[in-house]
Formats: structure tokens, sequence, C-alpha cells
């Protein structure tokens, strides 16, 4: 069975950014310091998250998969956020292995999209 999708906020088409500038804006105030040290923190602790939940632990899989999912909400990872809501439920069904490993997919692929948005972010200086 699908998992359910829940979200705070339109994920919109897939054509749309890895990262809501004008959501992480307003996160932050407009303070362009303030997103440089946000977007720096989040690459940091998403590879942090993310070898957790590739560990498999099931004690720390769903906890890693929701930490992320407020992260990447924060910033405006609208696909990442959807990504660790579907982990995160999975992650709870004991036996799910199939779900749970298209879960962790989806969250990789989701993770490697939103950091690469980040990394040319900043690399272009948050313009």
């Amino acid at each position: 069975m699908p998992a359910v999708s829940v979200s705070t906020a339109p994920i919109g088409d897939a054509g749309a950014a890895a990262i809501d500038e004008d959501h992480l804006s307003r996160m932050t105030l407009g303070d362009r310091r303030l997103e440089k040290e946000v977007l720096e923190i989040f690459m940091r602790q998403s590879g942090i998250l993310l070898d957790r939940i590739l560990r498999r632990e099931p004690a720390t899989t769903a906890a890693a998969a929701h930490t992320l999912l407020g992260s990447a909400r924060g910033i405006g990872a609208w696909r990442l956020a959807e990504a660790a809501v579907c982990l995160e439920q999975a992650a709870g069904k004991a036996g799910e292995e199939a779900e749970i490993e298209a879960a962790i997919g989806a969250l990789k692929a989701a993770t490697l999209e939103a950091t690469s948005a980040i990394g040319a972010l900043l690399a272009r200086g948050l313009q």
C-alpha cells in the first residue's frame, strides 16, 4: 500500500526548484548571511542524517527522517520533505522492507537534488 503524503506547503510540479528561495527568504527574514548559514548547516546535517538512515537501525530511521523533514521544510526543500514523510511512515511499519527500501531510495535522490541546489546557491553567493 502506498504511503500517505503529508506536507505543510504545496509540492508543485516536478519542474519546480529544489529549494523554494522565497520561502527560505521569509524564514530568514531576508537576511542573506543567515540564509547562507542555514543552508550550510542543512548541508552538514543532511549528510549526518542520511548516514543514520542508511545504517538502517530501526530505532533511528524514522527519527532521522522526521528531523530531516523539519529541516527540509524550514528551507523550502519540498520534494525532500515529502520523501522524508514517506520514509518516516514506511519505517513505522514492521516488515515492510520493500516499501522502506523504495522510500530510502527516493530520500537519497531528493537529498542529492536539494544539496546540489544548495551548492549552486552557495556558489553564486545567494544573489
